[in-house]
Formats: structure tokens, C-alpha cells, sequence
């Protein structure tokens, strides 16, 4: 048993050094993808807003004010189709997921079959190997002697108590208990 337990150790630290590996990796791929954002902002910083020199004369620094407006006024209206798209594709999403949610609904079970199992096998399936007990249900029944039915015989052999009770009932019914002397 020793051989097995090292064998479930290396397999266990096989595991958890796998388990190690992925998430170093996982942490690389995100510090990777974290300066590749960055990196793509800073691009794009330098391409849409260069470095702002301001002018001496009041009029040029009008005129500067007038640009940048209008710059703002035109990635404000960029930011604002964004958005719209963004919503529009969020719609779309969630109509989509609520059709496959319908659909799924729609889906009939089909008809059950009935299985004729034995106690054993279900209980089998229901606890797996756990199942041990041996349900046999004839060791339960109470086991008939001989005497008992001879007792059952000489019952029947009595007949129907109805008429018995007519027998015995009125005058004649008293004679004869009498005769018989009961």
C-alpha cells in the first residue's frame, strides 16, 4: 500500500505544480495584455492630441480655444454613436438569450417509460456500490406451519355461522341444544 500512497503523492504534486504553472502563466498573459493596452492608449494619445504649445497673442489663443471646441464637440458625437451602438448590440443580445430561453421552454420531455426493476436493482442504482442489504422480500413473509391450516380446516369444516345461528334459533333450535345437551 505504500507504493500506492508515493504513487497518490506524485500524482498530487503533479497537480498542484500543473495548477502552479497555469497560474503564473495566466498572470504573465494578463501583466502581457495590461501594457499592450497601455501601450495602444499611449498611441493613440499621441496620435489624436499632440503636445498643446500655447501662443502669445490673444487672438491665436482664441482661435486655439475655437479648435479644441470643435475637437471636443467631435469625439463627444463619436463617444455618443458608441454608446448608441453598444446598446443596440446589448438589445440584441439580451432578445436573442430570451428566444433560446423561450425555445428551451418549448422543449417536451418525452414520455416516460415504466421499468420493471427489483428492489435490489434500485436500490443498487439509487446508492451505487454502498449497497450492500440484499432485499429479499420472500425472508420477510411469516412462514405458514402445518398445524395452522389444519386449524383453518376445521373452521371451514364448521360452515357458514349464519347458518348455524338459524338452527338454533326459535323452539326447535332450543330442543335440540337441549336434546344435544349443550
Amino acid at each position: 500500500s505504500s507504493h500506492l500512497q508515493k504513487k497518490r503523492r506524485a500524482a498530487t504534486a503533479r497537480r498542484q505544480h500543473l495548477k502552479s504553472a497555469m497560474l503564473q502563466l495566466a498572470v504573465t498573459e494578463i501583466e502581457k495584455e495590461a501594457a499592450a493596452k497601455e501601450a495602444e492608449k499611449q498611441n493613440y494619445l499621441a496620435e489624436h492630441c499632440p503636445p498643446l504649445s500655447l501662443p502669445g497673442s490673444m487672438q491665436e489663443l482664441q482661435e486655439l480655444c475655437k479648435k479644441l471646441h470643435a475637437k471636443i464637440e467631435a469625439v463627444d458625437e463619436e463617444r455618443y454613436d458608441t454608446e448608441v451602438k453598444l446598446q443596440k448590440t446589448n438589445k440584441e443580445l439580451e432578445d436573442l438569450s430570451q428566444k433560446l430561453f423561450d425555445l428551451k421552454g418549448k422543449f417536451k420531455r418525452p414520455p416516460l417509460r415504466r421499468v420493471r426493476m427489483s428492489a435490489d436493482a434500485m436500490l443498487r442504482a439509487l446508492l451505487g456500490s454502498k449497497h450492500k442489504v440484499c432485499m429479499d422480500l420472500r425472508a420477510n413473509l411469516k412462514q405458514v406451519k402445518k398445524e395452522d391450516t389444519e386449524k383453518e380446516k376445521d373452521l371451514r369444516d364448521v360452515g357458514d355461522w349464519r347458518k348455524n345461528i338459524e338452527e338454533k334459533s326459535g323452539m326447535e333450535g332450543r330442543k335440540k341444544m337441549f336434546e344435544a345437551g349443550e
